[in-house]
């Protein structure tokens, strides 16, 4: 089968900083399904992974955690899917990735596909709607059924405009939560308030006058999907008392959490990734959570993401889906795909 990876890191531009390659296709056993990828999106984790290779390896890697696609045959111990059925997934970080024609995955790791939307828009949403509702629902323990209960609570989505924060500003509004979003350019802004957000506020300046300026001397939850030590002393002075904070993107420098011992403020860190590279006993709730998204799609109450498309799979394209994410400027999903 066709594979695309990498052996090194090489500036995006450069032809050989994705190859083309040729690999035996997979047999799934267990409760792996082995799926034809049809799209396949790049995430900020993508570009990290590649950038963060330091030595030359010896096979390519094969990166991607995005996929839609039809199953193609199946592990003696799947009881989920058939083959034929059309999925979408995330996957597996200590696993190849999708960016191959045919890609091995757990079935607890899968939802059965929407069927109202296209391969692209499709593509474009398993990971960052899993990181999404993992952060409102499991961190921050809050219930999406309950919108009643959760009126009146309120929720700071630092980074409105990316993938999960597009994700998480519609979730958080249907779930009956007030959200307060941040984006800093007129395209970003209008792009946060169609998705979901309440008010924005500009996360270039100081977002505390911005958010007590909205009314809000302090917010009930804080979802960080940016630059948690940029952001840091701003979070801890806008949570509110017995508040959560979530952060998904890691910190380069250790951060004070003494600092958030006189609120008795909860912190937790979201990634995805979690349940599938520890192989936890609740897996399958990636497939629970992923069947609930695919509901809400096909019945419209959520948006796909989707802002930009290249077709087919191929090196090249891959390799201008990755320059775009590198900008930091994205907004939405990129994804390629072999359907037009």
């Amino acid at each position: 089968m066709r594979a695309i990876g990498f052996t090194q890191n090489l500036p995006i531009a450069d032809e050989k900083s994705f190859i083309e390659f040729f690999e035996p296709k997979p047999t799934p056993t267990g409760h792996d399904i082995l799926v034809k990828v049809i799209a396949t999106s790049v995430n900020p984790v993508d570009t990290g992974v590649r950038r963060g290779t330091v030595q030359t390896l010896s096979t390519p890697k094969v990166i991607g955690w995005d996929a839609y696609g039809v199953v193609d045959t199946v592990g003696e111990a799947v009881t989920l899917f058939h083959p034929g059925d059309r999925v979408f997934y995330a996957g597996s970080f200590k696993r190849p990735g999708t960016d191959s024609e045919y890609h091995l995955v757990d079935e607890r790791l899968v939802g059965h596909a929407p069927t109202r939307l296209t391969a692209a828009e499709i593509a474009a949403v398993p990971l960052t709607s899993l990181t999404a509702w993992e952060a409102l629902f499991e961190q921050m323990h809050l219930s999406f059924d309950a919108p009643a209960a959760n009126a009146g609570k309120i929720l700071l989505v630092i980074n409105g405009a990316g993938g999960v924060g597009s994700m998480a500003t519609q979730l958080a509004h249907l779930a009956g939560l007030t959200v307060i979003a941040t984006a800093s350019r007129p395209e970003t802004i209008a792009w946060t308030k169609d998705h979901g957000a309440d008010a924005v506020v500009n996360h270039r300046q100081d977002l505390v006058p911005q958010v007590q300026a909205l009314g809000y001397p302090t917010v009930d939850y804080i979802l960080e999907l940016s630059n948690l030590n940029q952001h840091w002393a701003e979070i801890v002075s806008l949570i509110a008392p017995s508040g959560t904070v979530v952060s998904v993107t890691g910190s380069d420098t250790p951060i004070d959490l003494r600092a958030l011992k006189q609120k008795r403020a909860t912190f937790a860190w979201e990634w995805m990734y979690t349940k599938s590279f520890f192989e936890t006993p609740d897996m399958i709730t990636q497939h629970d959570i992923l069947e609930r998204v695919r509901g809400l799609l096909d019945t419209g109450k959520l948006k796909s993401t989707l802002t930009k498309t290249f077709t087919p799979i191929n090196p090249a394209n891959l390799r201008a889906a990755h320059a775009l994410v590198e900008t930091n400027r994205m907004i939405g999903k990129v994804v390629l795909t072999n359907e037009k």
